[in-house]
């Protein structure tokens, strides 16, 4: 009898375990439900906007983190007083109970879509960052390398080096590419009357699908006529960045060389010259005219 009653009360402890270890793991806390919600994207799709970003090795990372700060300093800076609201809601002069219920609310709802979203793109130093509008991400760069320029001896990055805008991506294919170049280059080059010089650069890592030379035939062949080609005194440069299966594209101003083709580790730091270079260059034109 008592070893009967022993097995029913161990059956019992086994079955309640098991319930317990069953409803353990289905249970969340509200932080946690709230932390799923919403989704983000975890991949590049064809029609997003972003910035490519090369970084120091081993330090992706770090680059995450310091250039999302330093995006969220300029998309405040160039983006405050336009679509985007993102000064301080004291001095806009919002009461404190309104900001509070404005907290409430925003815990009760998905929050909107972050303006920069980092996106894992498995390749060794290269970073991406989704944008969502207002952001420009040409405009942006623009900007951020522009200050940087000016006041090179105050670094603000360690770990970031170059920075490739792109407004418009789509899969590394012909068909794609032809459908970025219309759409990208269309403000630029397909004005009545435009006449412009441009300049084709493309950069590829780690496909096969295009090649740079096929890049360039069919981008120039979208530009359209009017315009010529010129390496060094372009107006115009279109940028095509491809990496792996993901293309995209966008065109920068005439001033893109002398922003050390927006690498911030380069106008910070300028890489020297080699002294041969230099040596022989002098010792050429010496010889030139003895």
């Amino acid at each position: 009898m008592e070893s009967s009653r022993k097995r029913k009360a161990d059956g019992g402890e086994d079955q309640n375990s098991n319930n317990q270890g069953k409803y353990k793991k289905q249970w969340r806390t509200p932080r946690q439900i709230q932390t799923d919600d919403p989704p983000r994207a975890q991949s590049i799709e064809p029609g997003d906007s972003g910035i490519w970003i090369t970084c120091t090795r081993g330090k992706e990372a770090k680059c995450i983190a310091e250039i999302r700060d330093l995006f969220d300093e300029y998309a405040r800076k160039l983006y405050s007083h336009g679509d985007l609201d993102l000064s301080d809601p004291v001095a806009r002069g919002v009461g404190i109970e309104d900001e509070i219920s404005k907290e409430l609310a925003s815990i009760q709802k998905p929050s909107a879509a972050p303006l920069f979203h980092p996106v894992r793109v498995e390749m060794e130093c290269v970073v991406f960052f989704k944008t969502r509008p207002p952001i420009e991400p040409v405009s942006l760069v623009h900007e951020i390398c522009s200050d940087a320029a000016a006041a090179s001896m105050l670094k603000r990055t360690r770990f970031v080096k170059r920075l490739s805008p792109v407004n418009l991506t789509g899969k590394a294919t012909k068909m794609d590419l032809e459908r970025l170049s219309k759409e990208v280059l269309a403000p630029h080059f397909h004005r009545e009357g435009s006449t412009k010089k441009f300049a084709i650069r493309p950069t590829i890592r780690n496909s096969n699908q295009l090649s740079r030379d096929g890049v360039i035939e069919q981008v120039a062949s979208a530009v359209g006529t009017g315009h010529s080609v010129d390496l060094k005194a372009y107006d115009a440069l279109i940028i095509v960045e491809i990496y792996k299966n993901v293309c995209g594209m966008s065109v920068v101003g005439s001033d893109y060389d002398r922003l050390k083709r927006y690498n911030l580790a380069e106008i910070y730091d300028p890489t020297p010259k080699p002294k041969e270079q230099t040596d022989s260059s002098i010792d050429g034109e010496d010889k030139g005219r003895k």
